[in-house]
């Protein structure tokens, strides 16, 4: 019987180095992004996970490296060299960063007007529609504005205009910060459902270890410059560095852990329920 294929890199970076000035956030980082799994990204302030992200999407240009995306490098193309791949991906930043003056639904629109700009407009109104209700918004969300959502709202928003263009390719950066546990654990539960249902490959940031332990398939650690370990949260939890320690082990970490646990001895319960 022959091994099980190895899914394909979708993102690779090698030797990344980044700098501002005199402070160098990256030097020698490396990293490799497969196919269909949700990787998150942890580290410490100041590690530069959204500048490594924003130098993924071609929004930070390195110092030093190669970053290749479905196979494409991304360093040093002309801008319309790189529109094919970038339609390919979906981006929700940090806070959401949708449009105060244009409503939910013409906040969707902006990536389909920028790629399909000769797109029926009552086609661009169905198409917004969908995504609203694929976020997990009410119908009723489209025609307000972002002021009138609350922080969590907001987020969903992010997420259906980052879905606008049916990626294959989600980046979310910090998604739940600013959530209650509840809303959080509602997030993590959407990004799971349509990373199956739409097979996405997700570059996940964030500092939630609920997150990490509920959804992430593999996570990568940045500190010293560069990626120090990436696994599964028990490979990693087997490693002796200290901020793999600390971070995994505090008190934060024996909490997700157990409220994991929790989790998932319920949905057993449910399911020996179910066959009885």
């Amino acid at each position: 019987m022959s091994p099980p294929e190895t899914p394909e890199a979708v993102i690779t970076v090698h030797g990344l180095k980044n700098s501002f000035g005199d402070q160098v956030v990256h030097d020698g980082l490396d990293l490799e992004v497969l196919r269909g799994e949700i990787f998150g990204v942890v580290g410490g302030s100041g590690t530069g996970k959204s500048v490594l992200m924003r130098s993924i999407i071609g929004l930070q240009t390195p110092d030093e490296g190669e970053i290749t995306v479905f196979g494409e490098p991304t360093i040093g193309r002309e801008e319309t060299e790189a529109v094919d791949i970038r339609k390919r991906w979906g981006v929700l930043f940090q806070g959401g960063a949708l449009f105060s003056t244009l409503t939910v639904a013409e906040n969707i629109q902006v990536p389909l007007r920028e790629f399909y700009p000769k797109l029926d407009p009552s086609l661009l109104d169905e198409i917004a529609a969908y995504k609203v209700v694929m976020s997990g918004l009410s119908a009723d969300a489209g025609p307000k504005y972002p002021a009138e959502l609350s922080g969590g709202m907001r987020k969903r928003a992010g997420l259906a205009r980052a879905l606008a263009l049916d990626p294959e390719l989600l980046f979310l950066d910090e998604p739940t910060a600013g959530l209650d546990p509840i809303g959080a654990a509602a997030f993590d539960e959407l990004t799971k459902g349509l990373q199956k249902t739409l097979g996405l490959t997700v570059f996940l940031i964030t500092h939630d270890l609920d997150t990490l332990y509920a959804i992430c398939d593999r996570v990568a650690v940045l500190a010293d410059k560069k990626v120090i370990a990436v696994g599964t949260i028990p490979e990693l939890l087997a490693l002796d560095h200290p901020w793999i320690q600390e971070y995994f082990n505090g008190p934060r970490g024996r909490a997700a852990t157990a409220s994991i646990d929790r989790a998932t001895a319920r949905e057993q319960d449910e399911q020996a329920g179910a066959r009885r």
